[in-house]
């Protein structure tokens, strides 16, 4: 037998509620750690590159760790996070792609807006890290040079990771991929692993502020080959990398829903 409307209305708004909850806590540890873990590792910025990994894995583990301990959000991952030189591309979301991923992939080098190099701490500690910073508004002498160092990187053993629709894709939004990864797998003829997931269902609200309790899911894909044609090759990433998203999502939306009827049902006994 179901609750009145009023009931329901009434449990989601205590719902919602200790959503906010939870998300502030998480918001004020995320800010705690942020603070202390910038203003701890500034030494790093004087030391060999790894020193500047560290402080960034070790500043995406505490997030996640806050977000498992505050927010009750935590993660799965499916399939195999590559190692060394390969070329992955991957859905995006939300903030947690770039955290979490920086954690899997034993610190990648990522293809970002180079504006975001401005940003104080941020900038720093990725510029030192390393990453392949790209001017979005610079056209094929931009593509050139992200191509050049990203040879770079994958030449030195590392991963080198793009997002290949350049910006955060609310769940259901139509794909819009980019040329910048063809352009990366054409130079480098290197593998592309494509990574699909659900984060923006769990990662959400005005400023992505909002974090839903549940499990998000990350999943690694079959690696495409190397030496496909460029419309090969986009054709083929978008298939595999939207069709596997589609399915996530769908899973992630009968996880939030079950954990709605649940606490009801715990909350009418």
């Amino acid at each position: 037998m179901g609750f009145p409307p009023i009931v329901t209305a009434r449990r989601k708004t205590i719902r919602d509620l200790m959503t906010i909850f939870r998300s502030t806590l998480f918001f004020l540890w995320f800010v705690l750690a942020t603070v202390v873990l910038n203003l701890g590792f500034l030494p790093a910025l004087l030391l060999p590159r790894r020193a500047a990994v560290t402080a960034g894995r070790t500043w995406a583990a505490a997030t996640l760790w806050g977000l498992r301990i505050f927010a009750g959000l935590t993660f799965e991952v499916r399939g195999i996070p590559p190692r060394g030189a390969v070329l992955v591309a991957s859905k995006h979301m939300s903030m947690w792609d770039t955290l979490a991923l920086y954690v899997l992939l034993d610190a990648p080098m990522i293809v970002l807006k180079r504006e975001l190099l401005n940003i104080p701490f941020y900038g720093w500690y990725a510029r030192k890290a390393g990453v392949i910073a790209i001017d979005r508004d610079g056209g094929a002498l931009a593509l050139r040079q992200m191509a050049a160092d990203a040879k770079k990187a994958y030449a030195d053993g590392n991963t080198v990771m793009i997002f290949p629709e350049g910006h955060r894709q609310p769940p259901g939004a139509p794909p819009d991929y980019k040329p910048g990864v063809a352009a990366l797998y054409s130079f480098l003829g290197a593998p592309c692993i494509p990574v699909a997931l659900n984060s923006g269902l769990f990662w959400t609200g005005p400023g992505g502020f909002v974090k839903k309790r549940g499990t998000i899911v990350v999943q690694f894909l079959p690696a495409i080959p190397a030496g496909l044609k460029r419309q090969e090759l986009m054709s083929e990433l978008q298939t595999r990398i939207e069709t596997a998203t589609a399915a996530l999502v769908d899973e992630g939306r009968r996880q939030l829903e079950d954990d709605f009827s649940r606490s009801r049902r715990e909350r009418g006994k």
